[in-house]
């Protein structure tokens, strides 16, 4: 892979396909009405895109289609991984937390990792869709978008599943956590 240019070798596209077929023949329940001849022309067609799934996919995200918007014929990726992306771990909210530590900084941040593969931190609203399909983030957390005034106090927001139930929580945009991660959205 060339990571300059973001794009994925013809034998890593066809492996990245043939994945996520495999997945959304067997998650039926997250796309209802949808078909994967559909989706996979539309990933032919937008092969700058494949490099955002690709590492979605690599970081632990397991995308897959949760669905599509009409208005724009766009096919919607979450990341459907049962729990927070492994890969994606153990970082704070965004550059400004992470400056703002004085000791035991983590590596990263999930704002800027999640500009750097291509994809959107979920909203609150897109979480709380995400888990109408399945149980995720039942033993981790995942970070999600912020409201610009919760996040100039110096917090942040994530999420996660307990007790059957889909829990909001704040923290300190600086905290960071090894089961709290973020899941990312993607739009093709």
């Amino acid at each position: 892979m060339n990571s300059d240019k973001k794009e994925l070798s013809s034998e890593q596209r066809e492996e990245l396909i043939s994945v996520l077929k495999a997945r959304f023949e067997k998650n039926k329940n997250r796309h209802h009405d949808l078909e994967w001849t559909n989706v996979q022309a539309k990933l032919a067609s937008a092969t700058d895109k494949l490099w955002s799934l690709h590492e979605m996919e690599r970081t632990g995200g397991e995308p897959d289609v949760v669905g599509h918007d009409q208005k724009t014929d766009e096919y919607i990726f979450y990341d459907c991984s049962a729990e927070s992306p492994k890969g994606r771990r153990s970082a704070c909210y965004d550059r400004k937390a992470l400056e703002s530590r004085k000791e035991h900084k983590p590596e990263n941040n999930v704002i800027d990792m999640a500009a750097a593969i291509g994809v959107e931190l979920l909203t609150e609203e897109e979480y709380r869709a995400l888990q109408q399909l399945g149980n995720f983030d039942t033993k981790t957390s995942s970070w999600i978008i912020t409201p610009a005034d919760i996040r100039q106090l110096g917090g942040a927001l994530f999420c996660d599943r307990r007790y059957n139930t889909v829990f909001v929580y704040h923290n300190g945009a600086d905290s960071y956590y090894g089961n709290r991660g973020f899941r990312g959205s993607l739009r093709i």
